[in-house]
C-alpha cells in the first residue's frame, strides 16, 4: 500500500517500466508466447494501478489505513 508521495512517485516509475517492457515484449516474442510472458505483468500493473488510485482518492489529511 502506498504511504507517502515517495512511494506514489516510485510506483509509477515502476508502472511506467512495466508498460514500456510489454510493449517491447509485444513485439519480440512469440505470439504463442506473449500471453504467457504478459500475464504476469499484466496482474503487477493491475495491483500497482489500483494502489495508485486508492492513494489519489484520498485527502492528503486522510491517514493510510493499515492492514492487519
Amino acid at each position: 500500500m502506498i504511504e507517502n508521495d515517495i512511494e506514489l512517485s516510485v510506483t509509477q516509475e515502476r508502472i511506467d517500466y512495466f508498460v514500456k517492457l510489454l510493449a517491447q515484449l509485444r513485439v519480440t516474442t512469440r505470439p504463442d508466447e506473449f500471453p504467457l510472458v504478459a500475464s504476469g505483468y499484466q496482474s503487477e500493473l493491475e495491483r500497482m494501478q489500483h494502489e495508485v488510485l486508492e492513494y489519489v482518492t484520498r485527502h492528503a489529511t486522510q491517514a493510510t489505513a493499515k492492514a492487519s
